[in-house]
C-alpha cells in the first residue's frame, strides 16, 4: 500500500491546454482518392461529436459536404468503419448514424435515402461500401446487418442499385432502391471486392464464436448464378483484405505462417504464393469494416505497410518479389488506404507529426499533407520523443512498449518522475507512437508515460497475440505490473508515484492490476468491463462470443472478473463511464464503484450523458481529461 501523502506534487507550467487536446480529435479516417481529388472522415467535437465527410478539390480547396445534423458513422458492429463511398461525378453515399440508413448525397442537392426504413430503429445497418460502374448502371455493394426483433443479428452481402441521375431542374426520383442479397448463411462478412470483369465477388466471411484475427475464409461468389466456394482459411488461420489481381486472381494477407503475410492465390483452387515471406506484419485486427492495408497500383505493383508495431510504407513487386520503403517524412501508417494509378492517398503519423491525411505520388515520391489531426501544435520541445523498448515479463517473456518521458524545454526532471502506465483497449490491439496530445498534456507537466503493448497485442505476430487466449486477467495484467516495476528499477519513475489508465478493456486490465498488485498508487479506468457475466450477457453480437476465447468456459468468470476481487484494492480510483455505451453498459463500471466506496476505498465515478463508447463531445473530453489530471495529482504524493 503507497505510503500516507506528505506534500502534493506540483506539475510543471504547461502550454498545452484541456481544451487544445479536446479540439484535437478531428478523427480523421478513411480517404479516398480519384486523380487530384481526395475524399476522408472527420469529426466535429464541437458539434456533438458528429462525422462528416470533407472534399479536397483538385485545385486545393477543401469543403465539408455533410452538413449538422448529417452524422456519417455507421454501427455495423457497433464499431463501425468506413461510413462513405464515392459515387465519381454526382457525389457520395453515406450511412446516417441517426436510422443507419443509406443516403445518397449529389453535389447541390440534399441528401436523400436509398434504403428503407427498418421496422426497428437503426435495425438495418450497412458499411463497408464499394461504389462500382455495371452495363446496366451503377450499385452499391456493401455488408448489411440486420437487428431482429428477437434481439437476433444477422449479415450478408448486398447490392443496392443507385438511381439515374436527377436532369437539370427536375426533381429527383423519390422511389427507394432494390436491395438485393448477393452472399449470405455467415455470420459476419468483410471486405466485399468485384473481379474487373464483374462477374465474381469476393469477401472475407466468419462464424461465432471466433473473432477475425482468430480464424476466417475467404470466399468466392458466381455474381450471375451464386455459386459460392471457399478459397483460403479456416478456424485457426486469419486471411484479410482480398484484393483482385486480374479476372482470376487474388492478392490477400494470412497469418498462417505465424504473420500477417502477402500472399497471391488462384480462385480455381491452385495453392498461395508468398510474396514477401517476413516476421513482419502487413496488416492490423479487424476491428472497423473498409480499411485496405494495401493496394494495387496501375502498374501492378502493390503499395504496402509493413512492419512491427509501427507499420512503414512500402512498395512491393510481386513479380520480383522486391520490397522498398518509401522515403516520407512519416514513421507510420494506418492500414487504410486509397488509390488512383499510381497515386495514394492514407493516414500517416510521427511522434512529432499528427495523424494525417497524405497524399503520396508513388512515381515521383511527391508527398503531400492535405490535413492535420491536430490543426495547431505546441512548441515541439514540449512534445514527448517515444523510445521503443522490451521490457522482461514473466517467465521470461518479453513485452513491447513505448517510453515517453517527461519533456518541458523549462524544467529538468530531478530524480525518478511520477508515471503513468497506459493500458491499450482492444485487447487484440496495439499503440503506436503516434503524436498525441493526451500524452503531451501530461509528459509537459513532468508525468511520464509508458504505453504498453502486453501479451495479446497486434503488430508482433500471432504467437504474441495467441499470449492472451484464455489469459485475459493474468497476462495482460502481469506486463503492465512488470512493466511498472521496470520504471521503478530502472530509475525512472518514483516507485511511490505510478499510476495505471485504460479504456474499454483496457479499464479491465487498470482494475485487474488494481485488485492483483499494490505497485500502482491508483488507477483510471474509462468505460471498463468489471463482471464478465453481465457484460456476456449485455454486450453486442460482434463481441458476444469473445470472452470464451479470452477467458474460457463460465466456472473462470469469479477467478478473473475485477469485481469479484474488488476487496483486494487498495488505491484510490477514478473510473468514468458514457452512459449511452452499447459495448460496455454503465453498470460495468458502476458496480465496480460501488464496491468500492462500499469498502472506504476513494473512488470518484463520473458519468456523461449521450456517450457512448468513446468520448467524442468536446466538453466531455475536456471534463474527463481535467478530472483525470486532478485525480493524478492528488495520488501523486511525495512519500516521507
Amino acid at each position: 500500500m503507497p505510503p500516507e501523502p506528505q506534500a502534493p506534487y506540483a506539475p510543471w507550467p504547461s502550454p498545452i491546454s484541456t481544451s487544445d487536446v479536446a479540439r484535437s480529435g478531428l478523427g480523421l479516417g478513411f480517404p479516398t482518392v480519384l486523380g487530384e481529388e481526395v475524399w476522408w472522415e472527420e469529426n466535429r467535437p464541437a458539434e456533438g461529436g458528429r462525422r462528416t465527410v470533407v472534399h479536397r478539390a483538385a485545385d486545393g480547396t477543401r469543403r465539408e459536404l455533410l452538413a449538422a445534423p448529417w452524422d456519417a458513422r455507421t454501427r455495423v458492429h457497433e464499431y463501425g468503419g468506413r461510413s462513405y463511398a464515392v459515387v465519381p461525378g454526382r457525389g457520395i453515399v453515406f450511412t446516417h448514424h441517426a436510422d443507419q440508413r443509406l443516403y445518397l448525397a449529389e453535389e447541390g442537392a440534399e441528401p436523400r435515402p436509398l434504403t428503407p426504413e427498418p421496422d426497428l430503429p437503426t435495425g438495418l445497418r450497412y458499411a463497408d461500401l464499394l461504389v462500382r460502374d455495371f452495363p446496366h448502371g451503377t450499385e452499391v455493394w456493401c455488408v448489411q446487418e440486420r437487428h431482429h426483433p428477437d434481439a437476433k443479428v444477422s449479415r450478408s452481402i448486398v447490392s443496392i442499385a443507385l438511381p439515374p441521375a436527377a436532369q437539370p431542374g427536375a426533381e429527383p426520383d423519390g422511389r427507394l432502391a432494390e436491395v438485393v442479397e448477393r452472399a449470405s448463411g455467415s455470420d459476419f462478412y468483410a471486405s466485399p471486392t468485384i473481379s474487373p470483369d464483374g462477374e465474381h465477388v469476393a469477401y472475407i466471411c466468419w462464424n461465432h464464436p471466433r473473432m477475425p484475427w482468430a480464424g476466417t475464409e475467404l470466399r468466392i461468389t458466381s455474381v450471375a448464378d451464386g455459386r459460392s466456394w471457399t478459397i483460403k482459411g479456416g478456424v485457426t488461420e486469419s486471411v484479410l483484405a482480398p484484393r483482385w489481381r486480374d479476372d482470376r486472381h487474388l492478392y490477400l494477407v494470412s497469418d498462417w505462417s505465424g504473420w500477417w503475410n502477402l500472399y497471391e492465390i488462384g480462385i480455381f483452387g491452385t495453392s498461395p504464393l508468398a510474396l514477401f515471406p517476413a516476421e513482419e506484419e502487413f496488416a492490423g485486427p479487424l476491428w472497423q469494416l473498409g480499411g485496405l492495408p494495401y493496394l494495387v497500383l496501375d502498374d501492378g505493383r502493390l503499395a504496402v505497410v509493413h512492419g512491427r508495431g509501427d507499420l512503414r510504407l512500402g512498395i512491393l513487386d510481386p513479380d520480383t518479389g522486391v520490397l522498398t520503403d518509401v522515403d516520407v517524412p512519416y514513421q507510420g501508417w494506418m492500414p487504410a488506404f486509397s488509390a488512383d494509378g499510381t497515386i495514394l492517398a492514407g493516414i500517416a503519423y510521427g511522434p512529432d507529426t499528427p495523424r494525417s491525411v497524405v497524399r503520396v505520388d508513388m512515381v515521383t515520391g511527391r508527398v503531400e499533407g492535405l490535413r492535420r489531426d491536430i490543426p495547431e501544435l505546441p512548441d515541439v520541445a514540449f512534445l514527448p520523443s517515444p523510445q521503443a523498448i522490451e521490457i522482461e515479463g514473466g517467465l521470461g517473456r518479453r513485452v513491447h512498449a513505448y517510453l515517453y518521458p517527461p519533456a518541458n524545454p523549462d524544467h529538468t526532471a530531478e530524480g525518478p518522475s511520477p508515471y503513468v502506465v497506459f493500458v491499450h483497449g482492444g485487447p487484440t490491439a496495439h499503440a503506436t507512437t503516434a503524436l498525441s496530445l493526451d500524452k503531451a498534456f501530461f509528459t509537459s507537466r513532468g508525468i511520464g508515460v509508458l504505453d504498453v503493448n502486453y501479451g495479446g497485442s497486434t503488430g508482433y505476430g500471432r504467437a504474441y497475440r495467441e499470449r492472451l487466449r484464455g489469459q485475459w486477467g493474468i497476462a495482460d495484467v502481469e506486463d503492465t505490473v512488470a512493466a511498472a516495476k521496470w520504471l521503478a528499477a530502472e530509475g525512472l519513475a518514483d516507485p511511490t508515484r505510478i499510476a495505471i489508465r485504460g479504456e474499454s478493456a483496457g479499464g479491465w486490465t487498470v482494475m485487474a492490476a488494481c485488485c492483483a498488485s499494490g505497485v500502482f498508487a491508483g488507477g483510471v479506468s474509462v468505460a471498463g468491463v468489471s463482471a464478465l457475466g453481465p457484460f456476456v450477457a449485455a454486450t453486442h453480437d460482434f463481441e458476444s462470443r469473445y470472452v470464451e476465447w479470452l477467458v474460457g468456459p463460465e466456472s473462470l468468470y469469479g477467478s478473473r472478473e475485477p469485481l469479484s476481487r474488488a476487496d483486494e484494492v487498495t488505491c484510490p480510483m477514478l473510473l468514468m463511464q458514457g452512459l449511452a455505451d452499447p459495448v460496455v453498459p454503465s453498470s460495468q463500471s458502476e458496480a465496480f464503484a460501488d464496491r468500492l466506496t462500499a469498502r472506504d476505498i476513494p473512488c470518484t465515478y463520473l458519468t456523461f450523458e449521450g456517450e457512448a463508447h468513446g468520448f467524442r463531445r468536446l466538453e466531455t473530453r475536456t471534463a474527463a481529461l481535467a478530472a483525470e489530471l486532478s485525480f493524478y495529482l492528488q495520488i501523486f504524493q511525495k512519500s516521507g
